[in-house]
């Protein structure tokens, strides 16, 4: 007897039913088997993950330096580290900073900062309001790194630096090393400014439309921030003698028409002072991580010195000397050693025993109009000429 077409379905039909059930119990089993893997699978990942990143791993090698403004040529030299030295070895952490005693308090409690770019008369500075107690004791140098311009900007109708007294005249913000300076700079002249703190940019505005006399600006020239400034502004570049005072701190140097060729005359100078930036550590104990931390970074970055000198990196590395003496400050510990190996003061103290550098210093000396550099003592005397041996050196 012939089955109907329905009947046939029918019966086809339960059997891919039967098939499909047995189907579907198998891949229940095989579901219950991949979701018991992936939940050993995800419990296992947090463990690998602690295992390859944990606090102790992240944080080996890794140095953080705190630095200067965005427009300032502290951050520059930060960002170049990083670029130069990062590795799997050594990390490279750049950080903003807000001025010089700010730094030093960054590097003496803020968690992650080892290394800070400071003026390196701000030692003084704090040393003389004994406000940290111990702090030659807690705080090193690695290297000095360059010399900074007293920059003094001013309206076109102040003539001298003694016009200024009783003006307002902005010092960047409270305790950053432009206002330090300034209070130093001042002080020595003996003139009294009514001190306003904006920040840079918003003081140049102000200098330009006449609502401050002057703006103190302590940078590496030629400052970025005076790029697009011109005398058309109304305002001008006011010479800065060094007194005798002023020499104990800092060097005599000049602003001349090559760096500032829309404020100085072609052939032209203007007489300011510069202060060296340095490259301030502190002083961790030698057996801790910290300071295996920083030792690493010295021997990297001292070894890689003459890759800084070079293209596209701020040309102010050209001024870097890893053997000068900042006057005031002790030398970390590792980089003391790395110099003793390698005969970096060794090389200083050959060339400043140079007979014909030493001529030509002394040429230079009688050559110079400034005459507070006569009543210089034998001690600043000899400092002046030991930036005038490493200035040398830029030039070859």
């Amino acid at each position: 007897m012939r089955r109907s077409y329905g009947d046939a379905l029918s019966g086809t039909l339960d059997i891919i039913g039967g098939e499909m059930g047995t189907a579907n119990r198998l891949g229940l089993r095989v579901l219950r088997w991949i979701a018991i893997v992936g939940v050993m699978v995800a419990a296992a990942l947090p463990q690998a993950v602690r295992a390859q990143y944990s606090a102790g791993k992240v944080n080996q090698g890794v140095v953080g330096v705190v630095s200067g403004g965005v427009a300032g040529t502290y951050v520059q030299f930060a960002n170049d580290l990083a670029a130069v030295l990062d590795s799997d070895k050594l990390r490279i952490l750049p950080i903003l900073g807000k001025g010089s005693v700010q730094n030093i308090i960054d590097i003496l409690y803020l968690k992650g900062v080892d290394i800070g770019i400071v003026q390196s008369d701000v030692l003084a500075y704090l040393r003389r309001d004994n406000q940290f107690p111990g702090l030659e004791r807690r705080l090193h140098y690695l290297t000095k790194l360059y010399n900074e311009e007293f920059h003094l900007l001013a309206r076109a109708d102040i003539n001298s630096l003694q016009d200024l007294a009783g003006k307002p005249v902005n010092v960047d913000g409270r305790n950053s090393g432009s206002a330090i300076t300034a209070t130093i700079v001042f002080g020595a002249h003996k003139v009294d400014i009514k001190p306003t703190f904006y920040d840079q940019a918003l003081a140049l505005e102000k200098l330009k439309a006449g609502e401050i006399a002057a703006m103190v600006y302590v940078a590496g020239k030629p400052a970025s921030l005076f790029r697009n400034v011109a005398s058309e502004d109304k305002v001008k570049l006011l010479a800065v003698p060094a007194t005798p005072e002023l020499l104990e701190s800092y060097f005599p140097s000049q602003l001349t028409a090559a760096e500032y060729p829309r404020l100085i005359q072609a052939g032209q100078e203007v007489e300011t002072v510069a202060v060296s930036a340095v490259m301030a550590v502190f002083n961790w104990p030698s057996d801790s991580e910290r300071y295996k931390n920083v030792a690493r970074f010295v021997d990297y970055f001292f070894s890689s010195i003459d890759t800084f000198r070079e293209k596209p990196r701020h040309p102010k590395w050209q001024e870097v000397s890893l053997s000068a003496q900042p006057p005031g400050w002790t030398r970390f510990k590792a980089a003391e050693e790395w110099l003793q190996r390698n005969g970096a003061q060794a090389q200083l103290t050959r060339e400043m025993n140079d007979p014909k550098l030493r001529q030509a210093f002394e040429r230079f000396m009688a050559e110079s109009k400034n005459a507070s550099l006569d009543k210089l003592t034998r001690e600043q005397r000899e400092a002046l000429y030991q930036n005038f041996v490493l200035w040398q050196r830029t030039l070859q």
